[in-house]
Order: structure tokens, then C-alpha cells, then sequence
């Protein structure tokens, strides 16, 4: 993975930072409503900047913005590519937050599926991701493995930035907030308690302190 990355000019620029430029842009889907997002705000979308200014007293100033954000994961050969990292200052304190896109799509397959007669890598990873989050292994089967990998993003991107916070931040376009009960069950599995636009802490023992938040992005996005 390089570490150049080139501004954005429009919406249409986070196209070719996807997997699939072609399968996953389409209208009415979180990579694109995404993109238009942020684009618009030239900065932090509303929703996102309120969450954590409740929690923190200060609005997120942003310093830098990549889509499409690669992480590097034990086990395995495949990164964890994060919808969007941001690095933003909140007052005194830095943070480093992965930004998880969502309209109907799921948090990826449940774990009692994903590790079933796991491979030698995906307990090596499974393993790594419980370490990272300071939760205990193994996880319940009722979990989606999408969640542990992308809040691990944002503990493991804080750890290298030397940031003094870490957030996992789910923006749904979804309008019925589709899979948010999946999203509360891993709050609980790492003993937080997050409601509809407001970051709670995690409870486990982590590198930095970790918070988890669902925000609901603006329904007009679902029709660019």
C-alpha cells in the first residue's frame, strides 16, 4: 500500500479509491452517498462533528481525510480498508477515527460462520483483533466480523499516529437504521452502551481510550 495520497475535487474522485469502482458505486449505497457526504461538508459532515462535540465539548477540526483507508492486519494477506479515516483535533486531544459507511448493507458475515473450521490465519487474526480491542476470546458466535476488525483500525491507527483517542463511527444513510442492533451487541461484547448519535466509551482495556458511535447521515445522500 503507498502512502501518497492526492486530494479530492469532487465526489467522483473517492470512486477510484474502491475495491470495485464499478460494483460498489452505485446510487443509493454508502460508498457514493458517502462520498457526497463529505464532499458537500468540506470538512466533517453535521452529524458526525455533533456526536463529537457532545462528547468531548469541541467540535473536530479535521487535518486529514482519506478514503478508502488500508490497515494492516495480523493473519492473513487482506487489509482492512475503512470507509474514510479522519485525523482530527477535538480541543487539546488528537483522535484517530475510522468512519464504517452503511445503508442496508450488513456488518459482514456473523463469526460463528466466518470461524467455522477456521484456518491457521483467521484464529491468528481472530486472536489479534480480541487482543487489540482487550476483549476476551473467543468472541460470541452472534457477532459480525466487521466490527471487530474496523474498531481495531481505529485503535491500531492511534497507536501509530500517537493520537490520544480512538473512534469507531458508523454514518447509515439508512433512515430505519438497518443492523443497528448488530451494532449494539458488539457495544456490549466490549461493554458500551452507545445511543443513536452519541459516542460511548468502551469498557475493555485498550492502547488508548476507544468510544463507538452511530450517526445517521442525511436521506438526500441516497439519491445523488
Amino acid at each position: 500500500m503507498t502512502p501518497i495520497y492526492k486530494p479530492t475535487k469532487t465526489p467522483e474522485c473517492w470512486r477510484e479509491f474502491l475495491a470495485d469502482p464499478i460494483k460498489h458505486w452505485r446510487t443509493g449505497y454508502s460508498a457514493k452517498s458517502m462520498a457526497f457526504s463529505w464532499e458537500e461538508a468540506d470538512g466533517v459532515p453535521e452529524e458526525i462533528a455533533v456526536s463529537i462535540e457532545q462528547a468531548f465539548g469541541h467540535r473536530p477540526e479535521p487535518l486529514i481525510i482519506i478514503p478508502e483507508f488500508k490497515v494492516p492486519l495480523k493473519g492473513g494477506n487482506r487489509d482492512s480498508q475503512n470507509d474514510a479515516f479522519l485525523l482530527a483535533r477535538i480541543g487539546e486531544q488528537t483522535a484517530a477515527i475510522m468512519i464504517e459507511g452503511k445503508v442496508n448493507e450488513s456488518f459482514g458475515p456473523l463469526l460463528g460462520d466466518w470461524f467455522k473450521e477456521p484456518s491457521a490465519g483467521k484464529a491468528e487474526r481472530l486472536a489479534f483483533l480480541c487482543e487489540t480491542l482487550g476483549a476476551s476470546f473467543p468472541p460470541p458466535d452472534d457477532l459480525r466480523y466487521q466490527l471487530f476488525h474496523r474498531t481495531a483500525s481505529a485503535i491500531l491507527t492511534a497507536n501509530r499516529f500517537k493520537t490520544d483517542i480512538a473512534i469507531m463511527l458508523v454514518q447509515s444513510f439508512s433512515q430505519e437504521n438497518v443492523w443497528l442492533e448488530d451494532f449494539e451487541a458488539f457495544g456490549k461484547y466490549l461493554g458500551a452502551t452507545p445511543s443513536l448519535g452519541k459516542l460511548a466509551r468502551t469498557a475493555v482495556e485498550t492502547t488508548v481510550p476507544t468510544y463507538i458511535g452511530w450517526v445517521t447521515g442525511a436521506a438526500k445522500f441516497l439519491q445523488k
